[in-house]
């Protein structure tokens, strides 16, 4: 649910700060994580602010401290994917 909110917050053009949001630098510009926490533990959405959509890349439970470096590399695939495709 929280989730949801804060997505729809992004769609209306605001801009999310920690706690709710963080930027991800070490996956592109425009990158962000959305961080949501709930009953059933921490969750992460890989989304990027483009001039005409939040494009979302991952969504991941987060166990650790650090992003798995595994994740990351799949965000840089998709978002790479999503603007070939757009071309």
């Amino acid at each position: 649910m929280e989730a949801g909110f804060l997505l729809r917050r992004l769609q209306r053009g605001d801009l999310l700060e920690m706690p709710a949001s963080r930027p991800m630098p070490s996956i592109g510009a425009r990158c962000h994580e959305l961080r949501v926490n709930d009953a059933t533990g921490n969750w992460r959405v890989i989304f990027r602010i483009d001039s005409d959509a939040i494009v979302i890349a991952e969504v991941f439970a987060k166990k650790t401290r650090a992003t798995p470096q595994l994740v990351i590399e799949t965000c840089k695939k998709r978002f790479k994917e999503y603007d070939r495709a757009r071309k």
